[in-house]
C-alpha cells in the first residue's frame, strides 16, 4: 500500500512568489557542466535492472552565490525508447514528503505512463540533502525511554515538546548544519531542478509531482515559467495557507473519512465485531483512544500511546481500499487493550515494525528540514509557544475527537528551529498550462486547497476523482483501484500536450475493498 511518511501526514505544503532573486538571475541560463554517467549505486536495483545511468550534478549551496560552496544532486536517467523524431525531452518527478527521495521515482511511474513514457528521458533525482545527494544529518538521538504502564494527555504532550526541542538542537549543532539548513527550501529544490535541465542541455522540462511534489511543481512554474513544458500536479495545497494551518485543516476531512469507514465497517460487523451501526463503531474507536490516553496499548511488545494510535489510524483512513485493514487493526488494538493475546495482522505488523525501527527518526528528518526551514512553500506559520499547540489540541476534541489532537499538535520540531530561509515566499499567479488532479475526499491535503491553487494557476485544468484517496494518478501501481479518466488525462497531456477543454469530474470509480 502507499504508506505516507509521518512527515507527510503532514500533508503537502504551501505559499509562493517569483521574487527572491532579480528577474535576470531567474531567467539567466546556468552554465552547463560536463556530466560523468555510470552505473547507479548497488541499492538502486530497479534502476540498474532498467539499464539506467546515474550521475551527480553540482549546484550552488546558495543559488544567489553561484561562485560559493557547492553541493551535489544525485540524478538518474532512463533513455527514451521511442523513435528519435518522437522524443519530447526530459520528464522529472517528485514523490512528495517533503523528505521523499526520488532517484527511481520517474522510472516507477513508467507502467502508468504507457506510450507517453517512450518519448521522454525519465529523470529521477534525490532533492538536496536527501538520499544520495549531498546529505544533511543530525546528531543521533539518545535512546528514548519506553512509555510507562500509565500516562496522560499532558504527559504525552510534554514528551512531544521535549522530543521536538531535542531534534531541533541535534540538527542545529551538528557538523556544518548551521550553514546548510537555511538552504533546505522548496525554491532551492526548484532551482536544482532547473540546474538538472541545463546540465542535460534541454530547453524545457516536463514534470509530475504528487502531494508536496505537486507544490514543488507549482513553485517551478512560477520561478521558471518559460522552461516549464508539460506539468502535472497531483494532490496539491492552498498556496495562501501556512504549514500549521494545512495540518489543522486536515482534521475535519479525516473525521469525515472515519465516518465513511465506520459506515462500511458496521455493514461488516460479522467479520470485525466493532458494531452494527456507524455510531457504535465510532464509539469503539473513541473508547480505544480514551483508554490509550491512560494506559498504552501493547501489541507484540510495542507500546502504543494515544498519539501513536491516532497516527496508525490516520495512515489507514487515507484510502478507501484500506478500510478492511483499518477495521482489522482496530479489532487487534481493542483486543490487545483488553489484555487478550493478539497476533497482529500484516498491515498492523508492518506499522509496528516502522514505529519500532531505530531508523524512524532519520526517516522523518527530511520532512523536518524542509517544513521547518522553508518560508517559500509552505509559509511556515508554526507557533513558537508550546502552549498554543496544547490549547488547540484540547479545543479540537469537541468536533474532531479522533484526529484533532493529532493535526493540532507539535507534529514537527519547527517551534524550536532557528535555521530558516531569509528569502521571501513565492506568489502564485500566471497562466502556465498545468494539469491538476485531486481526489474530492482527500483527507491529507483537502480538496478546497487544490481549488485555491487552481484559481491562481489560471492556465490549469482540474480533473477531480470522486474518491477518498491521497494521490490520483497511477493508483494501480500501488495495488489501488485506478481512476481511468485521470490516468488518460495525464497520458494525453504528457504525450500530446493536450489539456481537457474544461475542468472534469471523473465518473465515480467503484473502489474494491
Amino acid at each position: 500500500m502507499r504508506v505516507i511518511r509521518p512527515a507527510t501526514l503532514g500533508l503537502g505544503l504551501a505559499c509562493l512568489l517569483a521574487g527572491g532573486l532579480p528577474a535576470s538571475a531567474v531567467s539567466a541560463e546556468p552554465a552547463r557542466p560536463s556530466l560523468v554517467w555510470g552505473p547507479c549505486s548497488p541499492q538502486q536495483t530497479e534502476l540498474r535492472d532498467a539499464g539506467a545511468l546515474c550521475t551527480k550534478v553540482t549546484v550552488p549551496l546558495d543559488h544567489a552565490d553561484p561562485g560559493g560552496p557547492s553541493i551535489e544532486i544525485a540524478v538518474s536517467r532512463v533513455a527514451a525508447t521511442g523513435a528519435p523524431g518522437k522524443r519530447r525531452g526530459i520528464l522529472l518527478s517528485n514523490p512528495g514528503g517533503p523528505g521523499g527521495t526520488g532517484l527511481a521515482h520517474t522510472l516507477y511511474l513508467r507502467p502508468a505512463l504507457g506510450r507517453a513514457a517512450e518519448n521522454y528521458d525519465l529523470i529521477g533525482f534525490d532533492p538536496r540533502f536527501l538520499g544520495e545527494s549531498t546529505p544533511v544529518t543530525c546528531a543521533p538521538a539518545a535512546p528514548a525511554p519506553a512509555p510507562g504502564p500509565t500516562t496522560s494527555r499532558r504527559a504525552e504532550f510534554d514528551r512531544s515538546v521535549r522530543d521536538a526541542r531535542d531534534t531541533a538542537r541535534r540538527c542545529r549543532e551538528h557538523g556544518d548544519n548551521a550553514r546548510l539548513l537555511p538552504h533546505a527550501t522548496t525554491r532551492d529544490v526548484a532551482r536544482d531542478m532547473d540546474a538538472i535541465r541545463a546540465a542535460l542541455g534541454e530547453p524545457r522540462l516536463s514534470y509530475y509531482g504528487v502531494s508536496y511534489g505537486a507544490d514543488l511543481g507549482a513553485v517551478y512554474t512560477q520561478m521558471f515559467p518559460r522552461r516549464a513544458d508539460r506539468i502535472v500536479l497531483d494532490s496539491s495545497t492552498d498556496p495562501a495557507a501556512t504549514q500549521y494551518e494545512l495540518f489543522q485543516r486536515a482534521g475535519r476531512p479525516l473525521e469525515d473519512g472515519l465516518d465513511d469507514w465506520a459506515r462500511w465497517t458496521a455493514r461488516h460487523d460479522a467479520v470485525y465485531r466493532l458494531g452494527t451501526t456507524p455510531a457504535e463503531v465510532r464509539a469503539r474507536v473513541q473508547r480505544l483512544l480514551d483508554g490509550a490516553e491512560r494506559r498504552p496499548v501493547v501489541v507484540s511488545g510495542v507500546p502504543l500511546t494515544a498519539p501513536l494510535v491516532r497516527l496508525v489510524l490516520r495512515q489507514f483512513v487515507q484510502h478507501t481500499e484500506y478500510d478492511p485493514a483499518l477495521a482489522a487493526t482496530v479489532r487487534d488494538l481493542i483486543d490487545a487493550a483488553a489484555g487478550r493475546p493478539v497476533e497482529p495482522g500484516p498491515d498492523l505488523a508492518a506499522m509496528l515494525g516502522l514505529l519500532s525501527s531505530p531508523d524512524l527518526a532519520d526517516s522523518m528528518l527530511g520532512g523536518a528540514l524542509f517544513m521547518c526551514g522553508d518560508r517559500g512553500w509552505p509559509a511556515g506559520g508554526w507557533p513558537k509557544d508550546p502552549e498554543t499547540y496544547w490549547r488547540n489540541m484540547e479545543r479540537s476534541r469537541a468536533d474532531q475527537p479522533v484526529f484533532g489532537p493529532l493535526v493540532n499538535g507539535m507534529t514537527a520540531p519547527c517551534a524550536f528551529w532557528t535555521s530558516t530561509s531569509r528569502e521571501p515566499a513565492t506568489v502564485i499567479g500566471n497562466g502556465v498550462d498545468v494539469l491538476m488532479l485531486q481526489a474530492r475526499y482527500d483527507n491529507n491535503v483537502p480538496y478546497e486547497g487544490a481549488l485555491a491553487l487552481h484559481r491562481r494557476l489560471t492556465g490549469s485544468r482540474l480533473v477531480t476523482a470522486d474518491i477518498r484517496s491521497h494521490g490520483v494518478f497511477g493508483r494501480g501501481l500501488d495495488g489501488l483501484t485506478p481512476v481511468p479518466c485521470a490516468d488518460r488525462a495525464v497520458v494525453a497531456h504528457l504525450r500530446d500536450g493536450t489539456l481537457p477543454a474544461s475542468d472534469t469530474v471523473c465518473p465515480r470509480t467503484e473502489v474494491v475493498r
